[in-house]
C-alpha cells in the first residue's frame, strides 16, 4: 500500500497544529514575530528557517539604523526630496519587495560605502551608506530572500560582511569634514553629558547576528571560515 499521501497529510496536519499552538513574541513596539504557515515551509530544514529569521533581523536592524541616521541628519533626506525621515527610510528598502528584479541589487556596494565620506559628494549620504550596507548584506545571502534544503549559503560571506560593517562603524564615528565636524551625526552626548550609544548598540546587534549565523553555517557546511580584518584607514573591504 502506498503510504505517501497519508504521510504528507500527517506532516501537514502536524505543521499546522504546531503553528497554531506556538505563541509569538510580542515586542515593545507592538509588532509580532509571528508569520503564517506556507506549504513552502515543508521544503525547509531547521537551518533554513534559522537563516531566514537571522536575515529578517538583519534587515530590521538596518531599517532602524537608517531611520535613526535620517532623524539625526535631516539635511540628508531633504537632498533626496523626501518629505520626512520616515519617507526617506522607506524608500531605501522599497526594492526588497521585488529584490530579484530590483536594479539596486546590481549596485557596487563597495563604491556606495565609500561615497558618503568624500568631500565632493553632493548626494544623500545616508541613502548612499545604507543602500551600500543593504546590497552588501543581501549579497552575503546570495541575494536570496527564501532558503530551502538545497540552498547554499556561504559562511565566509557572512563573516566578511560583519567585518566590513565594523569598518563602516569606525568610519561613521571618525569621519570629519573640513571644519572638523562629523560628516554624519550618530552617537552624541545627552543633556546630562552622558554618551548616547544607541547607534553603537544597533550596529553591535547587526554584527553579532551576522557572526552567529556565520558560525551556524560553518558548522552545517564543515567549511572553515578564514579569519580576516579590514584595513579601516584605507577602507579596503573583504570580498563578498
Amino acid at each position: 500500500m502506498n503510504r505517501t499521501p497519508s504521510l504528507l497529510a500527517f506532516l501537514l496536519t502536524t505543521a499546522l497544529l504546531s503553528a497554531c499552538t506556538q505563541q509569538p513574541i510580542q515586542r515593545k513596539d507592538g509588532t509580532s514575530s509571528a508569520r503564517s504557515f506556507s506549504m513552502k515551509d515543508l521544503a525547509k530544514g531547521d537551518v533554513d528557517s534559522i537563516i531566514e529569521i537571522h536575515q529578517r533581523e538583519i534587515l530590521g536592524t538596518l531599517k532602524t539604523l537608517t531611520l535613526k541616521l535620517y532623524r539625526r541628519n535631516p539635511n540628508e533626506w531633504r537632498k533626496s526630496g523626501h518629505v520626512s525621515a520616515e519617507a526617506a527610510s522607506e524608500a531605501v528598502f522599497k526594492p526588497l519587495g521585488h529584490w530579484e528584479l530590483a536594479p539596486l541589487r546590481k549596485t557596487s556596494w563597495e563604491t556606495a560605502l565609500l561615497d558618503p565620506w568624500r568631500a565632493d559628494f553632493a548626494g544623500d549620504r545616508v541613502e548612499a551608506l545604507m543602500k551600500g550596507l543593504l546590497v552588501m548584506h543581501m549579497a552575503a545571502f546570495n541575494h536570496q530572500t527564501e532558503f530551502y534544503l538545497l540552498t547554499e549559503v556561504d559562511a565566509q560571506k557572512l563573516y566578511n560582511a560583519a567585518r566590513n560593517t565594523e569598518a563602516v562603524v569606525w568610519k561613521l564615528s571618525t569621519a570629519k569634514n573640513a571644519k572638523g565636524e562629523p560628516i554624519l551625526l550618530s552617537n552624541t552626548l545627552d543633556a546630562n553629558g552622558q554618551p548616547n550609544l544607541s547607534f553603537e548598540r544597533e550596529f553591535g546587534k547587526l554584527i553579532g547576528i551576522q557572526d552567529t549565523l556565520a558560525k551556524i553555517i560553518e558548522d552545517k557546511s564543515n567549511r572553515a571560515i578564514r579569519f580576516g580584518v579590514v584595513k579601516t584607514a584605507s577602507m579596503i573591504f573583504l570580498p563578498i
